[in-house]
């Protein structure tokens, strides 16, 4: 009876969610979308010609939205699941943690990446630290495989979870780029502990 509470109040969530309704309307596959909409905006990532690494993509949106805003764009899209494909970018099915994932990756860049974009999350537990830590270890294995691939003035996206890892995240940021914000999208729900660190020109 529980369980079905919780499913009811989430579909009630979705049904009354702004962004849930304009992903509909725009053809994204989730509103995570206007999550890195409003990431572009403020920090002017994207350009035309620009070669791009989209980890953790599924469902897809976040590929989505750099294939349809930009021309020319070099997409590599990895995830545990099989994503619907998206054109021209190119789908790798796996556990980016996994080193013949990351030499897959590696192999089909042609050029070092200009951006290298993480929504990788582990499904949450509702425990802050847990969750933030978890998460955490997933934005430091972006993080240091961006660093060999990355192009020196590149840019890294990455979801971090507020939560006892915060600060060690960010620090590693600190040591590997020039740059480092952390920002909280609007589109971001209020009730989530999450952040994205964006990182600027390695050092």
């Amino acid at each position: 009876m529980k369980k079905n509470k919780i499913s009811k109040n989430w579909i009630n969530k979705q049904k009354r969610d702004i962004y849930v309704r304009q992903s509909k309307i725009d053809g994204y596959r989730a509103r995570s979308a206007y999550k890195l909409i409003e990431i572009d905006e403020k920090f002017k990532i994207f350009k035309d010609g620009m070669s791009v690494i989209d980890i953790g993509a599924a469902p897809g949106s976040w590929s989505q939205y750099v294939a349809k805003a930009f021309k020319n764009v070099k997409l590599i899209s990895i995830d545990l699941k099989k994503i619907e494909k998206i054109k021209n970018a190119i789908q790798i099915e796996g556990d980016f943690t996994d080193s013949n994932i990351q030499n897959k990756i590696r192999n089909n860049l042609k050029k070092e990446a200009d951006v290298i974009m993480s929504d990788m999350a582990k499904n949450t537990t509702g425990i802050k630290n847990i969750d933030a830590i978890q998460t955490g270890e997933l934005c430091n294995e972006a993080m240091l495989f961006s660093k060999e691939v990355i192009s020196k003035n590149g840019v890294f996206i990455s979801k971090i979870f507020m939560g006892s890892s915060f600060n060690e995240i960010v620090a590693a940021g600190k040591k590997f780029f020039k740059e480092v914000k952390v920002f909280k999208p609007k589109s971001s729900r209020k009730d989530s502990k999450e952040s994205f660190i964006i990182c600027k020109k390695l050092r």
